[in-house]
């Protein structure tokens, strides 16, 4: 009798990552506060002790959803929460940090420079999920941001594990992807993350409980995957767990420190 081959689980690595989205300032051209978040404000963050990677995510500046449209399911977004970046810390340890203490307070400082909103999202440990899903040599062109708000009758342990075990294995399945994170978050706490003279609303109805990083070879190929089949199977699996899908276009990803070092000059 014959049996079909095994399929190779998906390598995964699972580090401590938080996330802070990101509304720059409106009182001066946007491109000024993305400069200075990629420039001056690097520093300070690349500087804090305990880091694994810091990669910044700048987002389109004309981002009216790339999700399509799933019945139920929010999938525009609204032009006053539309997030201009994200920058993404990854920590050596659950320990890593306490050490930065120093650096966040420079950090808190500088934020009224450049940001009018900043919303810190954390997770616990293993709840950030980096799937290997390219091949050696296998570059990223073009990527996707996309941020989940589960429905209130879906319980929060019951959505991480449809993100960690249903989700990530249908986005790994299609074969589109060049690049797969996963984060799932704690519940949001505005004092985590309570810089001066800077906003931090966050309505209930407006927190996000998930996000998905989503790399593909060239443009060509991220067009090709919104508007293809396979999305319309994904739209169906999330239909009954969110109430909101924010797909961002991405202009770069930026990183700064990578496996623990600061490095020159930063890799695109």
């Amino acid at each position: 009798m014959s049996t079909s081959p095994a399929v190779a689980p998906l390598v995964v690595k699972k580090p401590l990552t938080s996330s802070i989205l990101l509304w720059v300032r409106t009182d001066q051209p946007r491109q000024t506060g993305m400069d200075h978040w990629k420039g001056p404000h690097s520093g300070i963050i690349s500087a804090t002790p305990g880091l694994e990677e810091y990669r910044q995510i700048h987002l389109a500046e004309d981002n009216p959803g790339r999700w399509p449209a799933t019945d139920g399911v929010q999938t525009t977004i609204p032009a006053d929460r539309k997030i201009d970046g994200v920058a993404e810390v990854t920590f050596q340890s659950a320990l890593a940090p306490l050490k930065g203490r120093k650096q966040t307070k420079l950090a808190y400082a500088d934020e009224i420079n450049v940001f009018r909103r900043t919303l810190l999202y954390a997770g616990p440990p293993n709840s950030s999920r980096w799937y290997d899903v390219a091949g050696p040599g296998q570059p990223v062109g073009a990527r996707a941001l996309i941020y989940l708000r589960r429905r209130d009758e879906v319980g929060g342990g019951a959505f991480r594990k449809f993100v960690n075990e249903q989700l990530a294995s249908a986005l790994a399945a299609t074969g589109a992807l060049k690049e797969l994170r996963t984060q799932t978050f704690l519940p949001w706490i505005e004092k985590l993350w309570d810089t001066p003279d800077v906003a931090h609303d966050n309505p209930h109805d407006q927190r996000f409980h998930a996000s998905l990083s989503l790399g593909f070879t060239d443009t060509a190929a991220r067009d090709a995957f919104f508007t293809g089949n396979v999305i319309e199977d994904l739209s169906d699996r999330l239909a009954s767990q969110v109430s909101a899908i924010h797909a961002y276009d991405v202009t770069a990803a930026l990183t700064y420190v990578k496996n623990g070092e600061i490095l020159p000059h930063y890799e695109e």
